[in-house]
């Protein structure tokens, strides 16, 4: 539930360009504009969806979160600080990235990846704890046996390595892990896509049970649209880099208000096998963020494209209260709402 009106985190304008060098000496001869103007606030206690097709920036602006990769430009603004003014995260030290990292972690997508296969469960979970001198000893060894009691695991299991463990399990050996701190914020980055689709249910209810019993605030990304539409207060849509459209997640399945959220709703599957699914099928190919189009980036995949869309960029703006899109005519055109929830939350 979303206990207060001030966000815990507000990203204003965020940018990462990625280089391109060329040549023997290496010059810039251009740039990847993965994540390119965004903006976009997360309230506490509140689980924020980021959706997009692979490549959109989603994880690129989930790790400028942390600055696991430095910002081009733009603020991401935290919490509060001594003096009642949230903390710009693009502006802090090492130091003081250190100390508000306690406050925000992050949970990978490969449970097989992220997890080092030299490292008992028992060290995985206690290096947080470890490195920012929090706890040592019994209490340090309490400390974890609670965390993966926590997440469904059992204190017999921290003495095995990685290789032992299923998918799911590596899996909340990860949330174990990113929850060590007591952060206020968690960066979901697609975690149970590498998983079954049981399995996947397991640890979504996980999550929702660990945001009850913490207060815990998601940012989760997610190219699977089923399992945003479950676990998400608002959606974020992202395209080539940029938002393109932002509500709450019944709004934006009953009401979208972008042609591009219109077509990734039209391909989610049907529950009824025989009813007829009438996809939206975009032509072309997705722009490159390396060049891409004049205008509106979603214009050459567009039906509804008219002039303006070729040559002006259209504006980030509320339509309605509490919904906002990056298109000339939003609110202007009848685009097909999803016509039944696929997963009804309980």
């Amino acid at each position: 539930m979303i206990d207060t009106l001030k966000p815990l985190l507000e990203v204003r304008n965020l940018k990462k360009h990625f280089p391109i060098r060329r040549g023997l000496l290496k010059r810039t001869a251009g740039y990847v504009r993965a994540v390119d103007d965004v903006s976009f606030f997360i309230m506490p206690g509140e689980t924020l969806g980021l959706v997009g097709e692979s490549g959109c920036g989603k994880t690129t602006a989930g790790r400028c979160l942390l600055r696991l990769i430095e910002p081009t430009a733009g603020e991401i603004l935290f919490g509060e600080s001594q003096d009642s003014r949230p903390i710009d995260v693009t502006k802090l030290d090492m130091a003081s990235l250190k100390s508000y990292r306690r406050n925000i972690q992050i949970i990978f997508q490969d449970p097989y990846s992220s997890l080092d296969p030299r490292m008992s469960v028992a060290d995985i979970v206690s290096e947080p704890l470890r490195i920012h001198k929090v706890a040592s000893g019994s209490e340090l060894e309490d400390r974890v046996a609670n965390l993966l009691k926590s997440v469904g695991l059992q204190a017999a299991h921290l003495r095995r390595y990685p290789h032992s463990f299923s998918g799911g399990q590596r899996q909340r050996i990860g949330i174990a892990r990113a929850l060590a701190l007591g952060p206020k914020m968690i960066v979901c980055d697609e975690p149970v896509s590498a998983l079954d689709v049981s399995v996947q249910a397991q640890v979504l209810n996980v999550l929702e049970d660990l945001q009850d019993q913490f207060g815990l605030t998601y940012l989760f990304i997610s190219h699977d649209l089923n399992v945003v539409d479950h676990i998400s207060d608002r959606v974020a849509v992202m395209y080539v880099g940029k938002m393109v459209e932002l509500a709450r997640t019944t709004e934006l399945f009953e009401h979208p208000l972008h042609p591009y959220t219109e077509a990734l709703i039209s391909a989610l599957p049907q529950p009824d096998p025989r009813k007829k699914r009438d996809r939206i099928l975009l032509t072309g190919d997705v722009a490159n963020p390396a060049d891409p189009p004049s205008g509106c980036y979603f214009h050459p995949r567009c039906r509804y494209a008219q002039d303006i869309c070729n040559t002006e960029a259209p504006s980030w703006r509320e339509i309605i209260p509490g919904h906002f899109a990056a298109c000339h005519f939003a609110g202007e055109i009848n685009l097909r709402p999803l016509s039944k929830p696929l997963i009804m939350k309980g």
